[in-house]
């Protein structure tokens, strides 16, 4: 008797603990309106991207290593190092003196072989009267034809040689043969530097610039589709950026999967005017393959998962809650496109959903004013 007692006034305190809780979760503690935080559902365009988006590396377009082509001492530098050049700015000069005297040395054995040149083919000349006349023999016709043709080819030979020392002449002055940034010097002034083994500097030419990323297999029958019928836009973001997130397009197919990742490689090429992207560094990659438009957005914040699936709150006129079940799509920047179940215009909540349950009163306040974490979503 005592035991059946003892056990019925366990089951009356557990039902009245049990009442108490449901009648807890039925309403904010305080019987007041539990404060919220609301966005409102509206229409856009939501890119549509590889998630999670790659990681990619900034490489030159291209890279040029620059060399001597004559053997010489190095007499002037005409950059810093770091700088931007254009293309033909002057980069160096090495000593002219060697290449300006073979110039001359080579003008003057043109002078004294043209010389020579015109007094055999004056002498050819008379040979071709006086055989006429049979007064010389044809042997000495052919040795003053063979000596003619000899004095042409010294010519020819003296004009090539003034040619050559022009060249070097020229190679005296390094010039830039593209656009881009000067690397650390190699050689400095008074090296002489042995052509073409010693290096110089090195240029990486940065407009445009590329950017290079892989991405899985199973999106390059997307990319290739996509791609044959628009250019795909590319934009890049990194750490402690200050400027707009740099754009570009979509320019590489690698024509090979990798096999070991189960990736393709791409590249893409930005205009990257402001200099903003730099080689050998490292970026979040956004390709956008193609675009949702008039999409329902709401804050990802707002959208909740229970058994039953995705569903969010949504803030009736009353200023009740309605637990709404919904359909998602792909997010975008803390937005999730709402597929069912939601139209543009309605209210939902964006913060605060611990508070509620289905029918709940709510009050719309700030984050300041309800010390919830976040801010309220506006449409745009």
């Amino acid at each position: 008797m005592r035991n059946s007692i003892l056990i019925s006034g366990t089951l009356a305190v557990a039902a009245a603990l049990l009442a108490g809780g449901c009648s807890h979760s039925a309403k904010p503690a305080g019987g007041g309106a539990a404060p919220v935080l609301v966005a409102t559902a509206f229409t856009t365009n939501v890119p549509v991207q590889i998630d999670p988006p790659p990681v990619g590396h900034v490489t030159p377009y291209s890279t040029v290593t620059i060399h001597s082509q004559i053997q010489g001492m190095i007499s002037e530098i005409h950059f810093q190092e770091g700088q931007v050049v254009k293309k033909g700015d002057p980069l160096f000069t090495i000593d002219p003196r060697p290449a300006q005297a073979a110039l001359e040395q080579a003008r003057a054995n043109l002078a004294r072989d043209s010389g020579q040149l015109e007094y055999q083919r004056a002498n050819y000349s008379r040979d071709q009267k006086l055989i006429a006349a049979k007064i010389i023999s044809q042997d000495q016709l052919d040795t003053d034809k063979a000596s003619l043709d000899a004095a042409t080819g010294t010519v020819a030979a003296d004009k090539a040689a003034i040619t050559n020392a022009l060249l070097n002449l020229e190679f005296c002055h390094i010039d830039a043969p593209v656009d881009g940034v000067t690397g650390s010097l190699q050689s400095y002034v008074g090296n002489v530097v042995k052509a073409p083994d010693d290096t110089l500097l090195t240029i990486n030419q940065i407009h445009p610039i590329y950017v290079a990323f892989a991405v899985p297999e199973q999106y390059l029958p997307e990319i290739r589709q996509e791609m044959r019928e628009h250019a795909l836009k590319v934009s890049v973001t990194y750490q402690n950026m200050n400027v707009p997130p740099p754009a570009g397009e979509l320019t590489f197919i690698n024509n090979t999967v990798d096999e070991t990742t189960g990736t393709i490689d791409l590249m893409a090429t930005f205009p990257n005017e402001n200099n903003a992207l730099w080689p050998g560094q490292f970026v979040n990659v956004a390709l956008t393959l193609s675009e949702l438009t008039n999409a329902i957005v709401v804050p990802s914040q707002a959208v909740q998962t229970g058994q039953n699936g995705e569903f969010i709150y949504v803030v009736e006129p009353d200023q009740t809650v309605e637990e709404r079940p919904v359909t998602i799509g792909i997010t975008y920047q803390d937005e999730t496109v709402v597929q069912n179940g939601l139209k543009a215009g309605e209210t939902v909540v964006a913060d605060g959903q611990s508070r509620l349950v289905p029918g709940a009163k709510v009050k719309i306040t700030t984050a300041a004013q309800s010390g919830l974490a976040t801010a309220s979503s506006a449409a745009p």
